[in-house]
Parts: structure tokens; sequence; C-alpha cells
């Protein structure tokens, strides 16, 4: 947006746990190199460049750490974002306000409903109307990868996503979860661009497009139309109808603040904490 950005982060400290130490240093260095190609590509770390990490465990542990860690994923996104808003503008200082806001989303519901309202943000400030001309949210770069495939090949986006072939929104997490192995394994990706390829909602691409896609025109319209029945389904699985979602999605900041769930997880939520939340959904936005 044009004053702030809004993130659906995942930290997954055990894959980095699982990664090899001269992994870790590969991955630091692809993100910090200390040399880059005549196209600013990240080169490929010498030797000497891994063994400066590995053969050093008090700096080898601190890279461990900060891989998995959100604060610090935070920090270097909103410094790059500072330094490059700085130098176009010819200024120097403070760019962003103040530290970030992260909210725990703790169930199905949640994500869904999280990831939905990002990707809707430029709609819903009326900044466009369509899916395809959002810029610079996750459903554009996948919509654009998608617009690449072949008619044939677009039947099997599941596989695809998985392969993390693709040029625009490879370095995102594939949408829909792969429980065919190990449902609780961290499915390491090896390509670098991503920490894993696991996936994280239990519909498909294709469907998840269609359900954002529908919401937007909604937001847009007004309508209040009922949802097409092929994507009933997903609803009904999170307590949910087609109005009640769309009034979730445009009150989301307001319904949840510190954490977002169903009014059993909020509460959950609290108790693991030892605080007394006042746990009140409107019944409009959640029926369960």
């Amino acid at each position: 947006m044009h004053n702030h950005l809004h993130l659906v982060l995942r930290s997954r400290p055990d894959v980095v746990a699982g990664l090899s130490d001269e992994e870790i240093a590969r991955r630091w260095l692809r993100l910090f190199p200390n040399r880059r190609n005549d196209d600013g590509s990240p080169a490929d770390p010498s030797d000497a460049d891994i063994e400066m990490i590995v053969g050093t465990p008090k700096i080898l542990a601190q890279r461990r750490r900060r891989l998995s860690d959100i604060s610090w994923w935070m920090r270097c996104t909103a410094e790059n974002i500072a330094r490059r808003s700085n130098a176009e503008d010819d200024v120097t200082g403070h760019f962003w306000e103040g530290r970030f806001k992260a909210q725990i989303l703790l169930d199905e519901l949640s994500v869904l409903a999280c990831a939905a309202y990002v990707d809707l943000n430029p709609i819903r400030a009326a900044m466009t109307e369509l899916l395809e001309t959002s810029e610079f949210t996750g459903a554009k770069e996948r919509i654009d990868d998608i617009a690449q495939l072949t008619p044939a090949s677009r039947t099997h986006l599941h596989d695809w996503e998985r392969a993390s072939q693709q040029q625009i929104s490879g370095w995102m997490s594939p949408l829909e979860i792969d429980e065919r192995d190990d449902p609780t394994g961290p499915d390491i990706e090896r390509s670098h661009r991503r920490a894993s390829c696991k996936g994280f909602l239990s519909i498909s691409l294709a469907k998840y497009l269609e359900l954002v896609d529908w919401t937007g025109r909604q937001i847009c319209n007004g309508t209040g139309a009922s949802i097409p029945a092929d994507l009933a389904p997903i609803l009904r699985r999170i307590g949910l109808d087609s109005c009640a979602w769309c009034n979730l999605i445009k009150r989301y900041g307001r319904v949840f603040k510190r954490a977002a769930g169903t009014s059993e997880s909020l509460a959950q939520e609290a108790k693991r904490r030892g605080q007394a939340w006042r746990v009140i959904v409107n019944c409009c936005v959640l029926r369960n």
C-alpha cells in the first residue's frame, strides 16, 4: 500500500533445526552475499565464505537463530525498503513510524481470512477492481505465473507449485497443504527461494483464487450475492456463510487484535497466555 504493507509470515524453526551447518551458511549468504553478479543477483559463495560462518560456532548459532526469527526478518525487510525510498527521495533519517505489529493466526479460519484480507487490500482501498491488476500482492504474482502455463499444465497446479519453478511467485509458500507424506514434517525446500514447500491451507490454489476473486467482487459492488456452489463447502468447513465471510474480510482489522481465530481458539490462546481476554466475536461474522 502507499504507506504500509501487510504480510502473512510463517516461522519455521523446525526447518532451520534440520539444516546442516553448510546449508545454514549457504542460505545466509543468499540473503546477505559477500559478492554479487553483474545483474545484481547473489554470487555463489566460495568455500572460504562458507567456512567463515561454519568455522565460527558463535556466528553460526546466531545465523541459524536469525533464519527463523520473524523480528529479524522484518528488520531486514524494513531497512531495505527504507534505504530504497530514501535514495529515491534523496533524503536521510527514519522512514517507518514505528515497530511492526504482529498478530497470531490460530486456526484455519484465521489463516484463510488473513490471506484473503491481505490479497484484497488494493481492492478494498479502491485502487483496482481485479485480482490480476492488484499490484504487489501474492495473488497477482501467483496469477501471473499461472498465465504463463499451457492449458494442459494448469490441471496440475498442486505439483507445479511444489516444484518451485514459478518465476515470479516461487519465493512464497505453495498454497495447498501437501499431506501425502508426513503431515507434520517440514517438507524442506532445497531451492533456497523459500523455507518449505508444504503449503498452508487445505484448499487448492485454484479454489483459493476463485474464492478471493468472488469476495473482491462482493466488496466492490456490494451485491450480497450468494457464494457459488463449488465454493460453499470451503466456508461451511470453518463455520461461515457468504454474508458472514464478506463481513469478516471487510471488518478483519476491527474484529481481531492480538490474535485471530474462532471464539474457541481465541479463548484457548488467552488461557495459554494466562490473560483474561474478553472474547467477543459478532455472531453475524462467526457462526461457530
